[in-house]
């Protein structure tokens, strides 16, 4: 019956779609994988040996009422996804009104208070979160410039053949005032001032064997946004009040986060300062959840989001949620075209720095045997001399006439894996050194090649390199605009201590874009690792084989 379902309702709703004022619109996403057992890269074979993920979302809306449902099938799902996805059935739904003072929504939906510190329910496919809330989400906006939300339900948990949800209960609202239109009180000034609070509360009975556990956790929070001419600054901080959870071993400390942002920016010139300080601030309905499931908070990432092979893959840097102190500083420069320095196309540098150290835990004050089972003090941007994670790297580009463009970056890491466990080969602080090139040929108007070549240096100690040694990565792809493209990748850890182990990850790739479709085709090795998002990581199993991706909208 539910083979037979979608096709139904896409017919269906064509039909409707057809009457005058019904929108519908939506995405369809399919990944399937046949992979191979790999001893070389201890890749492994599904015992169904192909899987498949699917994705179906359709919205419709009419004079004000909105509706939306997805459906999800996992036959099973595919290699590395984390395994409370499982089966077919209809993973969000909801029904819904809005006019310009009113929207609210009954059923699944998505929603974020200020920078996400406190509440954020959000989808990341490729991570395999997916924290939807189920049930009430009303936003009133009764006068310009004024917008309150209240959100309340159950978190999505897992999905088997349908959704399911959490036991405990998320409570919350949020208000802000943006200045600039209420009551037009800065309308004509170049001063802009926005400023805004947030409350969000959970329930969940839970019993522990040693602690008396607290059913009801809140949390609490304000805002401000100021900006004025060229200038820009923004600031959030938050509470959470004693939550002990297996994320930090049941102690009964409150929590606290803060980020700060500051900027200037002109035409050719952007300069962006980040502060971020946390403690304690792992935040879940359940407080016996593990990895992905059931958090409540997103707290933002304070380095740069890398795309190359080498930056991107080894040593990504993850959010650490018990706690932190993280700095990070920006800058992007143009040089002005038809100068010596800028070329006759202008020259673009980008320096990025962001470090990352472990807070300090006063315990001079602390008396263990009270009732408090408070164990440490810890105040916002206090940080220790524990170094978790420092990223300096510049980028330059310049496109040297109309028909080769070319980009060169270098980074420097310094990553602590007993903080952020990545290598089974590696303990401790790793260094190491990154250049990237990349070469852009336009043949014509609609042919184009693109080349990378990439290399990783780690530090030697005691005459050896850290963890797995020195990398290699060369790509190379061909793109007939705007339909088709072709690309094979090579990545070499040349410079393994283990000899047996300089392995290649060889992967070839295709695809073929038509309208709002695009099919993509790959085939060949992935090395095991950990894949990041935003500062939130899964680990990504070693595979072989071939991996097909559907998509559409409409």
């Amino acid at each position: 019956m539910k083979k037979i379902l979608l096709p139904f309702l896409c017919g269906s709703l064509g039909v409707f779609a057809q009457q005058e004022g019904i929108n519908v619109t939506g995405n369809v996403e399919t990944t399937f994988q046949y992979l191979f057992e790999d001893t070389l890269i201890d890749a492994q074979q599904p015992v169904e040996k192909s899987v498949m993920n699917n994705y179906a979302l359709v919205n419709m809306s009419y004079k004000g009422f909105h509706s939306g449902v997805r459906f999800e099938s996992y036959l099973p799902r595919i290699v590395g996804y984390p395994d409370y996805f499982s089966g077919t059935g209809i993973g969000y739904r909801n029904v819904g009104y809005s006019t310009e003072q009113v929207d609210f929504t009954v059923g699944n939906f998505y929603e974020q208070f200020g920078n996400g510190m406190i509440f954020r329910s959000y989808e990341q496919r490729q991570l395999g979160l997916d924290n939807a809330m189920d049930g009430l989400n009303l936003r009133l906006r009764p006068m310009p410039g004024l917008e309150i939300k209240a959100v309340y339900g159950k978190m999505r948990r897992t999905f088997d053949d349908g959704l399911v949800n959490s036991d405990g209960l998320v409570r919350g609202f949020d208000g802000s005032i943006d200045f600039s239109s209420f009551m037009n009180l800065l309308a004509d000034s170049k001063f802009k001032l926005t400023v805004g609070g947030s409350f969000v509360s959970k329930y969940q009975k839970v019993t522990h064997p040693t602690y008396n556990m607290p059913q009801n956790v809140g949390s609490y929070g304000g805002r401000i946004e100021m900006k004025y001419a060229r200038f820009f600054f923004n600031a959030e901080y938050v509470m959470k009040e004693n939550d002990p959870s297996s994320d930090n071993n049941y102690i009964f400390n409150n929590g606290h986060a803060a980020y700060v942002n500051f900027g200037y920016s002109q035409k050719g010139l952007g300069i962006i300062l980040y502060g971020k300080s946390i403690d304690n601030m792992s935040y879940r309905v359940d407080p016996n959840a593990k990895l992905t499931s059931l958090n409540m908070n997103f707290l933002p990432a304070l380095t740069r989001s890398h795309t190359e092979n080498l930056a991107a893959s080894l040593y990504p840097y993850a959010t650490q949620p018990l706690g932190e102190v993280a700095y990070q500083i920006d800058i992007f420069y143009k040089i002005p075209k038809e100068t010596k320095l800028g070329g006759k196309y202008g020259t673009e540098i980008n320096i990025n720095f962001a470090t990352s150290y472990r807070p300090v835990r006063h315990t001079s004050n602390i008396d263990l045997s009270d009732s408090s089972m408070v164990i440490y003090e810890t105040r916002p941007f206090d940080k220790s001399d524990s170094l978790y994670y420092r990223d300096f790297n510049i980028e330059i580009k310049r496109t040297l006439n109309k028909s080769w463009k070319l980009t060169v970056k270098y980074f420097h890491f310094d990553f602590n894996d007993n903080v952020n466990d990545v290598s089974k080969d590696a303990h401790g602080m790793i260094n190491c050194h990154i250049f990237t090139s990349e070469i852009l040929y336009k043949i014509n108007k609609k042919h184009s090649v693109r080349m990378e070549l990439q290399g990783l240096w780690t530090k030697k100690e005691n005459g050896v390199k850290q963890d797995k040694g020195d990398w290699a990565t060369f790509l190379i792809e061909y793109s007939i605009s705007p339909k088709f493209y072709f690309a094979v990748m090579d990545q070499y850890n040349y410079g393994n201590p283990n000899p047996d182990k300089r392995t290649h990850y060889l992967i070839g790739s295709a695809g073929y874009i038509f309208g709002a479709s695009r099919l993509s085709i790959t085939y060949g090795k992935q090395r095991e690792g950990i894949f990041c998002i935003g500062g939130v990581c899964r680990a990504v199993p070693a595979t072989s084989g071939l991996t097909v991706t559907f998509t559409t909208s409409f």
